[in-house]
């Protein structure tokens, strides 16, 4: 599987990002999806996962303010960011698995992972 991540970019506290993660090589609809950042200095931290049943769960942190969300006609994962806080800013990185978890919240539960896109958000 080939996992291609985009959207990344420069925002102002309070903005909005869509990162998309674009999937190939293996059927996108039975994967298990996860969103990771890693921030200059820190380790690579999970931060939504959504699994082929589409049920979705977060982080504390973005919860109430970011959505993972999957169109498996199209092979694609998505996270909407909104109401971004400086402390967002990272690398994101997105992953996938065809393991069964509850939940994966650990980078080592995921197979594939895409390049990173960067997101910064200013003060």
């Amino acid at each position: 599987v080939q996992l291609q991540a985009s959207g990344g970019g420069l925002v102002q506290a309070g903005g909005s990002l869509r990162l998309s993660c674009a999937a190939s090589g293996r059927t996108f609809s039975s994967l298990s999806m996860g969103w990771f950042r890693q921030a200059p200095g820190k380790e690579r931290e999970f931060v939504a996962g959504i699994r082929p049943s589409e049920t979705t769960y977060y982080v504390d942190s973005v919860k109430g303010r970011f959505i993972i969300s999957r169109d498996n006609a199209k092979n694609t994962g998505y996270l909407q960011m909104n109401s971004l806080k400086p402390e967002d800013s990272a690398v994101y990185y997105c992953a996938a698995t065809p393991r069964y978890y509850v939940r994966a919240y650990n980078t080592g539960q995921y197979d594939y992972w895409g390049q990173g896109t960067q997101v910064t958000v200013s003060s």
